[in-house]
């Protein structure tokens, strides 16, 4: 119970973390136009996606602010980032963030192992 207030009921954490969201979105306006697009767009797909209390989005946004940074810095074009699949790029940045889709990959196995999975081996 404690870790719950922790996560989600924590004013100190919250007010943090809008402060360091602000100062984000800051440094996305100043990049070029088109990485401020992707970037947008990257930014609303991974919310879908995002579960708990969302502190580990606010690193994904700060590791992906510094790379388009660096990118715009060197010329690079945004698909030279990302890649032309953008979609897949987003995956990756989300394979260490705890997602909805994780939840429902592992409640859908929980209820399928427990209503017929009687003598499977479970991976869990």
């Amino acid at each position: 119970m404690a870790k719950f207030f922790d996560e989600y009921l924590n004013i100190k954490k919250i007010v943090e973390s809008k402060r360091e969201y602000r100062q984000q979105m800051a440094r996305v306006e100043v990049l070029p136009e088109d990485y401020r697009y992707v970037f947008k767009k990257i930014q609303s797909h991974m919310w879908m996606f995002a579960a708990g209390s969302g502190y580990d989005m606010l690193k994904i946004h700060y590791d992906l602010i510094e790379l388009f940074e660096e990118g715009a810095a060197a010329g690079k074009q945004v698909l030279e980032i990302t890649g032309a699949d953008v979609a897949a790029f987003c995956d990756e940045l989300l394979r260490g963030a705890k997602t909805y889709t994780e939840d429902w990959r592992t409640k859908l196995n929980r209820d399928i192992l427990n209503k017929v999975g009687k003598g499977v081996v479970r991976d869990d």
